[in-house]
């Protein structure tokens, strides 16, 4: 599903403080095997391991471990199914 890739570029730009390029993290997503159009939570939260450390290393960035923890549990509470307080913004 989609909007798993599209919070995790949030949270993840939330969590390094700077608005990661959505594209380049697509195409990371890619190059370790995964469809960031389907993702499912077990492959957001495993991606959130090692391959997130070695995509933000290429930019010169680093997730420290209280970071990395947060990351974590918000993706792991994240239920698609329910809009974020944003795109309910957006419908008014």
């Amino acid at each position: 599903m989609r909007r798993w890739f599209d919070h995790l570029v949030v949270e993840l730009s939330v969590a390094v403080g700077c608005m990661l390029p959505r594209y380049a993290l697509w195409l990371h997503m890619r190059e370790c095997g995964l469809d960031p159009e389907h993702l499912s939570k077990e492959e957001v939260l495993a991606f959130c391991d090692a391959p997130v450390t070695a995509f933000l290393a290429q930019r010169g960035l680093y997730l420290p471990i209280r970071a990395r923890r947060r990351l974590l549990r918000e993706m792991a509470h994240f239920d698609p199914t329910i809009p974020t307080p944003y795109e309910r913004f957006a419908r008014i």
